[in-house]
């Protein structure tokens, strides 16, 4: 096989749920609908548990729940209808978790999702496991904000502990900034300081481990954002060998360590030293991995299926160079954008997450582009952006 496999037995090993069985999804958004596509694709059923009517995933399920996680009765009703529950995104109250995980077994466990909801219990999971993360300070008040700018110093970033993703939640803070005024602006009761590191590239790993403790690991993707919203997902990721091999296998290690079955995103910033620095974790499907459903063997929704399903797991292998493009809300500024630009391009696959109003940074749906190289790949895109948005 040319992709990284490690085997460690996992502690939550059941039997398998074979097509034909109901698979369940905390959350109704675009991750869930393409799970939802991968499953009812290999014969399952889905039910989607989603707070908000009409959401992605409840479009393509045979059933949408729209209650509250606060809802018990309902979650328990969700739980005695399907065979296995997973979820796919982490705002999700724990509570919710142990609910639904006393009547079905719920992939990744509730305690991957509780470190990795929150940015202080993440680094320190990070910190004490020896994996490699940018030094950071527990914020909580002014005075240990301005403790820690001593101690970290500037530039540095102040990021809220909870409900952090597409850089909301952070303040980046430079030499002289003044602590009792930060701590205003900061508007959380909790943060974490962590020093400023100055990166060449982004790069992300999605790594899959099934309930035989066996993991497999996506091809390295190297990551472009624009106002700290993910633009373009590159692969092959255009770095030294070394470099994305030493990914793929710190983000096995964490998977591992976390006793992950299902999925994990690890991004990484690889600093101008070539050193890589574990920025954020994601027990779920990422954006970063949507070229998967067009470039590789088996998604990385299909994965999730096949690991919390009990399932072997898929070949991750790349079978095309590809270029995965984000489309956000102001793509519809002047009325829904032609796509005809898109689908002009006969190697260009075309993503529409189903969402009933467009805002601005809101993810709206995605391209991906194959091309003999992502260079050749990038260019194609280049020139749709240009002229959808004429």
């Amino acid at each position: 096989m040319d992709f990284q496999s490690t085997e460690k037995k996992s502690q939550t090993e059941s039997k398998s749920i074979l097509p034909g069985g109901v698979v369940g999804i905390l959350g109704g958004g675009q991750l869930g609908r393409m799970l939802a596509i991968a499953a009812r694709r290999m014969g399952y059923s889905v039910h989607a548990y989603e707070p908000q009517q009409d959401c992605p995933a409840g479009q393509i399920c045979d059933l949408e729940v729209n209650a509250p996680y606060t809802d018990t009765t309902s979650l328990k009703k969700f739980a005695n209808g399907v065979d296995v529950v997973s979820f796919e995104f982490e705002n999700i109250p724990r509570s919710a978790i142990e609910t639904v995980s006393e009547i079905r077994p719920v992939h990744p466990r509730g305690e991957v999702l509780h470190i990795c909801q929150n940015r202080e219990r993440e680094k320190t999971f990070l910190h004490a496991n020896g994996f490699p993360c940018a030094p950071f300070r527990v914020i909580d008040s002014a005075a240990s904000l301005a403790e820690a700018l001593q101690e970290i110093g500037t530039p540095s970033v102040l990021k809220t502990a909870d409900f952090g993703y597409d850089g909301k939640g952070q303040i980046k803070l430079e030499a002289g900034a003044d602590a009792n005024e930060v701590w205003k602006r900061f508007g959380a009761p909790r943060g974490v300081l962590e020093k400023w590191i100055s990166f060449r590239a982004e790069l992300s790993v999605v790594s899959a481990r099934g309930t035989d403790g066996k993991t497999v690991s996506f091809p390295v993707s190297e990551n472009q954002h624009e106002h700290h919203i993910l633009d373009l997902s590159i692969v092959p990721a255009r770095f030294p060998a070394e470099a994305l091999e030493s990914a793929t296998r710190l983000a096995a290690q964490i998977t591992e360590a976390l006793d992950v079955v299902g999925l994990l995103a690890v991004e990484f910033f690889l600093t101008n030293e070539n050193q890589l620095v574990v920025n954020e974790l994601a027990p779920r499907p990422h954006n970063s991995g949507h070229f998967t459903f067009d470039a590789c063997i088996t998604s990385q929704f299909e994965q999730q299926l096949r690991a919390v399903c009990g399932l072997p797991l898929g070949s991750p292998e790349l079978m095309s160079p590809v270029v995965m493009w984000n489309l956000l809300g102001d793509l519809w500024n002047k009325g829904e954008p032609d796509w005809n630009v898109i689908l002009d391009n006969p190697r260009a696959k075309l993503h529409l997450y189903g969402k009933s109003e467009a805002r601005p940074g809101r993810k709206m749906g995605h391209v991906c582009v194959l091309a003999d190289s992502t260079e050749e790949a990038i260019r194609q895109i280049e020139e749709m952006k240009q002229r959808i948005r004429r």
